[in-house]
């Protein structure tokens, strides 16, 4: 159906072929997917054979209330469903209606193994036997509450993401080398515990994807590590339209990523199921819309020009939203939670140096819907005044590697150069360190700390605030993570 690309939103083999899968899951052949979506009564499981452009409904008999995880097998045929009550079934059919059989109880969670027949309980078991039988791991240094969970293509190594009691502000990604029997800290991502997310693995050895949204839906943000989570690259992110993610799955070739959208509203009279198909490692997408089940969805959307000027700064918004007959459009420029414009079409002019996140409600019948760009609007000073200005953005103060052992290059962009220093604290607000900051320069500078405090004493494994401050009071601090 609907084939269109999606442009680049933020610019920056083995032998087996593997899932990883809620949703969606992918099939043993190149473009073979499966996954989880409406029908005019229901939900049913389809099969595309072709990325997702089209797609054949195999079993219409779900309920919208019935757990959603599937996954297929590398034998061909070969998929497995959770039904009511934490029941596993298994089809050797293609998941067609009627050749359903029971296999085990209870199951909450299903992702495909690396061989035919061989599947996963979360990080708790596995089955040999095409979900007969399961062999219960041991889960030696596992803490926490899970997140996400998924193998490797290498043999043996796992991956659970997990929230840990009295953390609010980090989550941590465990790594296991013998099928989840011992697990360790891989790496602690810096996000709340409430962040959604979705993991799975690519095509290579220690390739991983990993999917993060907002409580609100909103700033949804994709990341790809290439070293078994040690690091992550931002790869994408999916601010508009704002459709709500169900699953991603690694790809049956190179940098294949398959990412699934569904859009229900009016109680089930508008549904539709958007498939995004990457090659690229999810920089860039092709767009499938295999069902549409109503008119059009409604979901906000704009563009601005310019985005980045002098003060005062007149910026022309403009509506790209979806839906018919949309009764109304409320603007916030600045995200300080008043109204600014209840136009279509409006223009603001910023008065004010600074970055300017701005959102956009419509609202349509029953239907609200919200866009959200961060960080959209740059408004900088004209003036030729010579003043300090620390970006405000997370690329323009960082640190790598997070988390460090045993030390870690912090980094900022200096717009006009005056003096500048780095202060780290712990947790309790006690400063640690004081590191002057020298030769500053424009552009992007740099400061290694060794994880020493102002005794040149090695401190210990922890949570850490770097600040950074300038001549005139303007002041920035971030997270970073020692792990002794």
């Amino acid at each position: 159906m609907k084939n269109t690309i999606l442009l680049l939103l933020f610019v920056t083999f083995i032998s087996s072929i593997l899932f990883a899968d809620s949703s969606i899951t992918r099939g043993p052949d190149i473009g073979e997917i499966y996954f989880i979506g409406p029908t005019v009564t229901s939900e049913g499981i389809y099969r595309s054979t072709d990325f997702g452009e089209t797609a054949i409904c195999m079993d219409s008999s779900y309920y919208y209330d019935q757990n959603e995880y599937i996954c297929a097998d590398l034998t061909p045929g070969s998929i497995y469903s959770i039904r009511e009550f934490d029941a596993l079934y298994y089809s050797n059919n293609y998941g067609q209606a009627g050749s359903w059989v029971f296999r085990n109880y209870p199951i909450r969670d299903v992702s495909s193994g690396r061989n035919e027949g061989v599947l996963y309980n979360k990080c708790s078991s596995h089955s040999n036997d095409y979900g007969i039988n399961f062999i219960q791991h041991q889960l030696n240094g596992y803490f926490g509450i899970r997140k996400a969970t998924e193998i490797d293509n290498q043999d043996n190594v796992g991956y659970v993401i997990t929230e840990a009691n009295g953390i609010p502000d980090s989550l941590f990604l465990l790594i296991s080398y013998d099928n989840f029997e011992n697990l360790e800290i891989q790496h602690v991502l810096d996000m709340h515990r409430s962040t959604e997310m979705y993991l799975s693995r690519g095509y290579e050895n220690g390739e991983l994807y990993l999917f993060v949204r907002n409580i609100q839906f909103l700033d949804n943000r994709l990341y790809y590590s290439t070293d078994y989570g040690q690091t992550w690259e931002l790869k994408n992110t999916f601010n508009c339209p704002n459709l709500p993610m169900k699953g991603i799955v690694g790809g049956r070739q190179p940098g294949e990523l398959y990412i699934i959208f569904e859009c229900i509203q009016l109680a089930f009279f508008i549904n539709h199921i958007y498939i995004y198909h990457s090659l690229d490692y999810g920089e860039t997408f092709t767009i499938y819309h295999p069902i549409a089940i109503g008119p059009e969805p409604y979901y906000s959307n704009f563009e601005a020009t310019p985005t980045t000027g002098t003060a005062p700064l007149a910026v022309q918004f403009t509506d790209l939203s979806s839906g018919e007959d949309i009764w109304s459009w409320e603007w916030d420029f600045n995200d300080d939670g008043i109204i600014d414009s209840y136009e279509q079409n409006p223009e603001y002019t910023y008065q004010d140096t600074g970055s300017y996140t701005v959102r956009l409600k419509i609202t349509a019948f029953a239907i609200e819907n919200e866009a959200y760009r961060k960080d959209y609007i740059h408004v900088i000073d004209g003036s030729g005044v010579d003043n300090y200005e620390l970006g405000i953005t997370n690329y323009e103060l960082n640190n790598y590697p997070n988390p460090f052992n045993p030390t870690t290059t912090i980094y900022f962009t200096a717009k006009n150069a005056k003096d500048a220093k780095l202060e780290i604290y712990n947790l309790k607000g006690q400063k640690i360190k004081k590191l002057e900051i020298r030769n500053l320069k424009l552009g992007i500078n740099e400061i290694i700390w060794d994880g020493t405090d102002n005794d040149n004493k090695p401190v210990s494994s922890g949570i850490y605030l770097y600040k950074i401050k300038s001549d005139d009071n303007v002041s920035i601090s971030k997270k970073m993570i020692l792990l002794r």
